[in-house]
């Protein structure tokens, strides 16, 4: 990528970053209820959020700037390979249709805020409650952090160096998600999806016509990855297995994180939540397109010194200045969504999963409000000292190891909603199980998401969070066939709430 600055891209991106930026504080008056001094309306919108808003919101932090910039990268090295998020989230959206609805009801008839909340609500626990909290914040803070990277990646495209610029982007981020809360995102959600679709609609059009035709993008691609000796437009057969685990783990993974989970607490209905997980599978296709910007590096003949760059240096080589600063904008606006939701939801656990539980139980509605408003300023400080500070490969291991953390927080939020069979003391043991032992997988090979079983003379390779998850579930499951049943210390929720 060249590294001089291009004003026309530069103008271009700042008119856009400061429409946001407009927008994120006037969200503060949108549909504003009479105070924003309630962790309810600060933090999950007044629970009023219709099918589109909800549509974007969902959407704007499902599909981040880093999955912008880090899907064309892994299929632009690895190929087919890459393209493992696509089944991930034709997966995932049966599981929202069918469980979420009911998981919401649960939030919306007990007043839970978050997915510790209701943890809490069906076991009585407050060890697994923060067991459940603990591992959403550890697991949201570097996914924080790798929106800064994706954003990082667009203002070096501008020609732009230094922290500085990163820095005064996250603190007009900080300040109006302080002012504004969840109304913030779900605004700016509209401009930043609209932006990338029309950013990925025009590449998939015009990319492929300058580089003569899909044909021409697939075989380049391909003799590339001959060149190199790895990768491929197809999966190998010794790929199939770790490619569908791969998929299947983060489905189940994605709806567990706080900041998905806040968007569907937020949603008005469970009709609303239905609905959406019938309209989502258009971001899939959103996403099938944008992985092929990878192969197109390839037709391209582009020589990067980072595969990140992929997207970047395509829009700086075949289009107008113009239409790359629009882009760069678009992937810049595309951390502001999920970074604020993120800090939101992991805010939100913050505030009624230890300091409304352990410092200051009596705290009032305006007083939870408040520390949460603090605490999401924290959490972004946190990501934006570990881009700054520590190398950035720091902030990719850690959500590895995050996407295996918060898949550990599945059994005692889900299964819960239909079956009282597990124990809370059972389900805080497979959770610690799981935890250390996928922990200790992914370290000792290196922080990879895969690892290897060997049973005989064969072997197979399968997704570490998967076999983490797998042990979980079967310790739960032993330990609460002979532990007594549970005496909670409160239960807030009636059985038929519950399911």
């Amino acid at each position: 990528m060249t590294t001089e600055i291009d004003y026309t891209a530069l103008g271009v991106f700042l008119f856009f970053f400061v429409l946001v930026t407009v927008m994120g504080f006037i969200a503060a008056y949108w549909r504003r209820p009479e105070t924003l001094a309630h962790i309810d309306e600060w933090g999950l919108g007044g629970r009023q959020f219709g099918t589109w808003i909800t549509w974007f919101l969902v959407g704007g932090d499902f599909y981040t700037a880093y999955t912008v910039i880090a899907v064309p990268a892994l299929v632009y090295a690895t190929g087919a390979f890459g393209f493992f998020a696509l089944p991930y989230t034709i997966i995932v959206y049966p599981f929202v249709f069918a469980v979420m609805p009911l998981l919401w009801k649960v939030a919306k008839d007990n007043n839970y805020v978050t997915a510790a909340d209701v943890v809490h609500g069906r076991y009585g626990s407050r060890a697994l409650e923060l067991a459940v909290a603990g591992t959403g914040v550890i697991a949201t803070m570097p996914y924080i952090a790798l929106q800064l990277v994706g954003m990082a990646v667009a203002i070096q495209a501008l020609g732009i160096t230094g922290e500085i610029p990163l820095v005064i982007a996250f603190l007009v981020l900080a300040l109006y998600t302080y002012s504004s809360g969840l109304r913030a995102p779900a605004l700016i959600a509209f401009v930043k999806d609209i932006m990338i679709y029309i950013v990925v609609l025009v590449a998939i059009g015009i990319v492929p016509f300058k580089l003569g035709g899909y044909g021409a993008v697939f075989h380049a691609a391909q003799k590339a990855f001959e060149t190199k000796g790895s990768g491929g437009i197809l999966l190998s057969s010794q790929q199939i297995i770790p490619y569908a685990s791969l998929a299947l783990g983060s489905a189940l993974a994605a709806f567990m994180y706080p900041h998905t989970l806040t968007g569907v607490f937020a949603s008005r209905s469970r009709n609303t939540i239905r609905k959406n997980a019938m309209l989502l599978p258009a971001y899939t296709l959103l996403l099938g397109l944008l992985a092929l910007l990878g192969y197109m590096g390839h037709a391209a003949g582009l020589k990067l010194a980072h595969n990140n760059d992929v997207v970047p240096a395509l829009f700086q080589t075949l289009f107008p200045s113009w239409f790359a600063g629009f882009a760069f904008a678009a992937i810049a606006v595309g951390a502001l969504v999920p970074a604020a939701v993120m800090s939101i939801g992991a805010a939100n656990l913050f505030t009624r999963n230890f300091w409304k539980a352990y410092v200051h139980p009596q705290v009032t509605p305006a007083g939870e409000a408040q520390v949460a408003k603090i605490t999401s300023m924290l959490v972004k400080v946190g990501a934006l000292l570990v881009i700054i500070y520590l190398p950035t490969q720091f902030a990719l291991d850690l959500q590895l190891l995050g996407g295996l953390w918060i898949l550990q927080t599945f059994p005692a939020l889900i299964f819960g909603l239909y079956t009282r069979f597990f124990k809370a003391k059972a389900l805080l043991l497979g959770w610690a199980v799981g935890l250390t032992v996928g922990t200790y997988f992914a370290w000792s090979d290196g922080l990879k998401p895969l690892h290897k079983i060997a049973y005989g003379s064969d072997s197979v390779t399968i997704y570490v969070g998967l076999i983490a998850l797998v042990l979980n579930i079967v310790v739960a499951t032993l330990f609460s066939l002979f532990l007594p049943a549970d005496r909670p210390q409160e239960q807030a929720a009636a059985p038929s709430s519950i399911g």
